[in-house]
């Protein structure tokens, strides 16, 4: 589904939302509880309760390919929750 500020991605509900690119990174809003996630500075953060566009607590910020690699696990569970 096409947004005016984001992108979203479904299953049966939205499982991830990707924000318009940015200069130097992608941002993606995952429905993922953050708390069961280890938190990794510069590369996901818990955003419970801020406001922002997108599905999700759970926000990653994609800089490389390497990035892309640690975030497939956290694409496929807020998949599986969708």
């Amino acid at each position: 589904m096409q947004r005016k500020q984001y992108a979203a991605y479904q299953r049966l509900r939205n499982f991830a939302c990707v924000l318009a690119p940015q200069q130097t990174k992608i941002l993606v809003y995952l429905k993922v509880d953050p708390k069961e996630v280890d938190l990794v500075a510069g590369f996901a953060r818990d955003v419970t309760g801020l406001g922002h566009h997108g599905t999700g607590d759970l926000e990653l910020q994609l800089r490389s390919e390497r990035d892309l690699e640690r975030a497939q696990d956290l694409f496929r569970l807020s998949y599986a929750v969708a």
